[in-house]
């Protein structure tokens, strides 16, 4: 008599582990908390009663006071890095020689050169290394994606993304340390740019951009024109001394996509305990100005937390095809932005790399 099968165990969750204990860590690990599929287990800071207090308001079973015992600890599975920006690279190739995959905040890295590093390191030690922009892995990000794949709004022509907030603290802040990667580019203008390689699905063949510059160096605001070789443009704009604002308009053939492509969102008439907003998503199925706007709604939440399942998913179904497709869209932007920079630092139209 043949035996019943049965369903297999559920997998355990992927193991992480954290590196830093900036605000940004705070609420990555506050919003991860009770995930099925990715859990954080430890924290690492160079100050030993940091992180103790760390692990201890987040429940986590370990803490190390030092990156490198972090990242030595056998009984996790992945690094989360949302350091500085200028440390990215270097940090990343450490966790995956010691056998890590790792999620990393974006930008991966401020050079094409570190990028392309990262991910030699990845494919060398047979790990994961995906970038994390929390608002890629939003459910309204699919369903962005969704109505350009079904031609919605017929063939992209053009593109404008937008992002902005007020910067504090600027006499200590971070983003305006040129060595750790500070400025505007780098930091917030790195969404639209991601935006418009999502849509365009390709770098483009150059850009021309100009800068504010602030006293430390780095650029305070920047705006570009991104010229593809099909003809299509997009204009992107980021800034650190205006009010907040993320928006992303889309022209097709036959129509128009508005978006905010924000990092976190809620549901519309519920008051959220971290202060998440609702996102707006809408489509206008039309040429014309007398066609109404149809507003779409998707599932909200953190993305935070949608970007460590959906990492924990390609590294436990082991989908190199979907790392890889991460990857080239990584590298296309690190090549993007050190485009946008040269041209904002020395004037006229820049070449990407290849």
């Amino acid at each position: 008599m043949p035996t019943r099968k049965t369903r297999p165990d559920t997998p355990p969750p992927l193991r992480i582990g954290v590196l830093g204990c900036a605000n940004i860590a705070r609420q990555f690990c506050r919003d991860v908390a009770g995930s099925p599929t990715a859990r954080v287990d430890a924290v690492a800071s160079r100050d030993a009663a940091r992180a103790a207090a760390f692990a201890a308001e987040f429940g986590l079973a370990r803490h190390a006071a030092s990156y490198e015992a972090l990242l030595a600890d056998p009984a996790l599975d992945a690094i989360y890095i949302p350091l500085p920006n200028g440390l990215h690279a270097e940090w990343a190739i450490r966790a995956l020689a010691q056998g890590k995959h790792v999620l990393c905040e974006k930008p991966l890295a401020t050079s094409l050169a570190d990028a392309r590093q990262m991910f030699e390191a990845a494919r060398r030690h047979e790990r994961f290394l995906l970038e994390a922009y929390p608002y890629w892995f939003q459910p309204e990000t699919g369903t962005l994606l969704q109505l350009l794949r079904e031609g919605a709004i017929g063939d992209v022509r053009w593109m404008q993304a937008c992002a902005a907030f007020t910067l504090r603290n600027p006499d200590t802040n971070i983003r305006l340390v040129p060595d750790l990667g500070g400025g505007a580019l780098f930091d917030i203008g790195s969404y639209p740019l991601s935006l418009v390689r999502l849509v365009m699905g390709r770098a483009p063949r150059r850009v021309s951009a100009e800068a504010t510059w602030h006293a430390s160096g780095v650029d305070i605001s920047f705006a570009a024109t991104l010229h593809f070789a099909d003809g299509r443009r997009a204009q992107v704009s980021g800034a650190m001394d205006a009010g907040y604002v993320r928006r992303g308009v889309i022209a097709g053939s036959r129509g128009t996509i508005e978006c905010e492509f924000l990092n976190h969102t809620a549901e519309p008439g519920r008051p959220h305990p971290w202060g998440y907003q609702p996102s707006a998503l809408r489509v206008r199925r039309g040429p014309g100005n007398d066609v109404p706007w149809e507003t779409l709604r998707s599932p909200a939440g953190s993305g935070f937390r949608f970007a460590a399942e959906a990492f924990a998913k390609v590294v436990r179904e082991r989908d190199r095809p979907a790392i890889e497709r991460a990857a080239q869209a990584s590298l296309d932007l690190a090549a993007t932005m050190e485009a946008v920079l040269r041209s904002a630092r020395e004037g006229g139209t820049v070449d990407v790399a290849a």
